[in-house]
């Protein structure tokens, strides 16, 4: 990749590392849907599944984080 086409505060990733991403993105998608459908369906909590969502949400993006490593800070 062009180091021109970056957005600043982001550097190049390797072919590794973009296909981590990806694989870690599908993950994250993949399951979080998968048991946020089942617990809604066995009469969970909506409140605290939506807590839920929101902290492995984060969890994910803090593992994208660390393998991106941004040149900037938030």
């Amino acid at each position: 990749m062009n180091e021109q086409n970056l957005l600043p505060g982001y550097r190049a990733l390797s072919p590794q590392e973009r296909d981590l991403v990806v694989r870690i993105k599908a993950l994250g998608n993949e399951q979080l849907a998968a048991l946020q459908n089942e617990a809604v369906e066995l009469g969970a909590d909506p409140r605290m599944v939506a807590i839920a969502k929101t902290q492995l949400q984060m969890g994910f993006m803090a593992l994208i984080r660390a393998v991106t490593r941004p040149t900037e800070d938030y």
